[in-house]
């Protein structure tokens, strides 16, 4: 599930939900940045979301209906290492989206995990493997939930949260140019789930280089790390 949110008025301001079910998730800060990580049974615990103390965010939505185009035919680049390599600060926004543009992207068998991916200028670059990618240089805003901004409503499925997309676009176009962190959660709390629940919500302030998120929709229990 999963919705993501980037702004650009007086400040530019990332928010992410993060929606999981039946897996084990923690929130792990540090000066490199703060990262929530997911405990895989191979391969331990893995840094998928959040962002670094550069200014990267990185969210990861899963794409319903599933697309098998994503599916990987051997030569590709997986995004979920993209991802990590973007979090990790091991590659810049611009060297993913260069691949992106250029080279093949898959995702994990059955499964099509698209990228959610900004830097500190707020630039964002959406990838859906198997489909495309679209980057936005410095947009007022931009959202995405669980549907494919290649289909938009052309395939439905009750995962794919139009309806989150639609509530997030209308709050932000009430909100005028001082949108602030509390918006941004204000926004993030109103397209929180319980279904596939809500574990984690975050919004990062890039402008005073700050990161607070709550967990399991715990809003009054706001935590945050700035960065030096």
């Amino acid at each position: 599930m999963c919705t993501s949110i980037v702004v650009n008025r007086n400040k530019t301001i990332v928010g992410w939900n993060l929606d999981l079910l039946d897996m084990e998730y923690r929130v792990r800060q540090s000066e490199e940045g703060v990262f929530i990580e997911i405990n895989d049974a191979k391969e331990g615990w893995m840094p998928l979301f959040g962002g670094n103390a550069r200014g990267d965010f990185v969210g990861m939505p899963t794409c319903w209906p599933f697309d098998d185009r994503s599916d990987p035919q051997g030569q590709e680049r997986n995004i979920i290492n993209l991802d990590i390599e973007l979090l990790l600060q091991q590659k810049t926004l611009l060297e993913i989206k260069e691949i992106a543009e250029n080279e093949a992207i898959c995702s994990i068998p059955g499964v099509t995990f698209m990228s959610a991916l900004s830097d500190r200028e707020g630039n964002v670059l959406h990838i859906v493997p198997g489909q495309g990618s679209l980057y936005y240089e410095k947009p007022d805003h931009v959202i995405m939930t669980n549907f494919s901004p290649f289909k938009m409503d052309k395939e439905i499925h009750p995962w794919m949260g139009w309806d989150r997309y639609h509530k997030a676009q209308k709050m932000l176009e009430e909100r005028n140019d001082a949108f602030s962190v509390e918006d941004c959660f204000a926004i993030l709390r109103v397209v929180s789930q319980t279904v596939c629940p809500t574990v984690v919500s975050m919004a990062y302030d890039l402008n005073d280089q700050t990161i607070y998120w709550c967990e399991n929709r715990q809003w009054g229990r706001i935590v945050q790390k700035r960065f030096k």
